[in-house]
């Protein structure tokens, strides 16, 4: 069997990591498999599966285009005619979707060949996108017009993807309509409920959704002694770590910073993935730390906080809860999308915004059982994966 894969990345973070697990896995099963890819670079060890889709000048074009026009996923057309051109002669006989949006791949040349072709698809969502006009998430915005049509798109114009004046949400929902499904054969992959849910009550509504989480290496991510609390001056001090890419206000980080506020020694917030313009504002009983690529170092800090706090206004199913928890450290999230269902395994949930509760729970060392059977696993299925192919 022949398997091509299609994701923004290869290799790389979690979305290009589960391409290449699942590579490996069905290389190990007798079958080939491709990756093609439209960003940043690939491991060595991966090249052997990647098909680069156009270049770094037409990603740049896209992202510009998709600025001026709002009609992210519409550029980057001959790079994905001479894609598809390519496809055509490996002739895969199932395509498994991912990421496709990030400026690299044109949807109508990819789901006309799609359609044309009737290949069976597995497309696995890792946001909201692949059913709205315009947005990944619309959780904080509280918006449910991509339910029956887009408009009037109410995301911050800042925001990914970014755009400049022109609202095309709605045409963009209409196209999305039609081109998504005219496939027929087309199982969606979500990795929380909460995304399939949501994917029942869109334009994908026909199309069979399997829940498969999201998952972590447990080789990597479990309890892992180190010098972190000497190292930074933290002996005796009760450790409250937050962890993202990227930090903003959606992703908690005004919260965080109203939390300082509400407690005194002992309590020390750690906040790792911050920029060096973000470190110089923070106040005095924040830590922050820079991006580490090490996860290593990430299961270090992990297992030396008291509390993993996730305070997210948007996510489809962190899978940071599921890190710190296999590190040994109690999780306290807000109820936002998939966190509730990443969050549940030895820790607890309070509402979005409620920082009362959160201080309250911290002040009181409070427990929590781990609520999770011997056979539960963190690292996300492979087998359910590969029953689909």
């Amino acid at each position: 069997m022949k398997v091509l894969m299609i994701n923004s990345v290869c290799g790389i973070r979690s979305t290009g990591r589960i391409c290449t697990d699942l590579a490996d896995a069905l290389t190990a099963q007798g079958h080939e498999v491709r990756i093609a890819y439209g960003r940043e670079t690939v491991p060595e060890k991966y090249q052997k599966y990647a098909v680069k889709i156009g270049s770094d000048t037409d990603t740049k074009i896209h992202a510009l285009r998709s600025r001026l026009l709002d009609d992210t996923g519409f550029g980057s057309k001959r790079a994905t005619e001479r894609f598809i051109e390519w496809v055509r002669s490996y002739d895969p006989d199932v395509v498994h979707l991912h990421n496709i949006h990030g400026y690299y791949i044109n949807i109508e040349v990819l789901f006309r060949y799609l359609a044309e072709t009737q290949k069976h698809v597995i497309w696995t969502l890792h946001d909201c996108w692949p059913f709205t006009g315009h947005c990944p998430h619309f959780e904080y915005e509280k918006c449910g017009k991509w339910k029956t049509g887009c408009f009037d798109c109410p995301k911050d114009k800042k925001e990914y993807p970014a755009r400049l004046l022109l609202d095309n949400s709605a045409s963009n929902w209409k196209k999305k309509r039609k081109l998504f499904t005219a496939v027929k054969d087309m199982t969606l992959v979500t990795p929380s409920k909460w995304l399939g849910d949501l994917a029942k009550q869109s334009f994908l509504k026909k199309c069979p959704v399997k829940v498969i989480h999201n998952g972590i290496d447990t080789d990597v991510f479990r309890p892992t002694e180190s010098n972190f609390r000497e190292k930074n001056g933290l002996e005796g001090k009760k450790l409250l770590l937050g962890v993202a890419s990227t930090w903003y206000d959606k992703k908690g980080l005004g919260d965080f910073i109203r939390l300082s506020k509400k407690l005194d020694d002992p309590y020390k917030i750690i906040l790792v993935g911050l920029t060096d313009k973000q470190l110089e504002t923070m106040p005095k009983n924040i830590l922050g730390i820079t991006r580490t690529n090490s996860t290593k170092e990430l299961a270090e800090i992990y297992t030396a906080a008291d509390y993993f706090i996730n305070l997210t206004y948007e996510d489809n199913y962190p899978t940071v809860n599921l890190e710190a928890q296999a590190c040994g450290t109690p999780v306290i999230s807000y109820r936002t999308g998939g966190s509730t269902e990443s969050a549940v395994r030895f820790g607890t949930v309070v509402e979005q915004g409620d920082l009362k509760s959160v201080a309250k729970l911290v002040r009181s060392s409070a427990k929590f059982e781990k609520n999770c059977s011997q056979d539960d696993s963190w690292e996300y299925s492979l087998k359910e994966y590969l029953e689909l192919y």
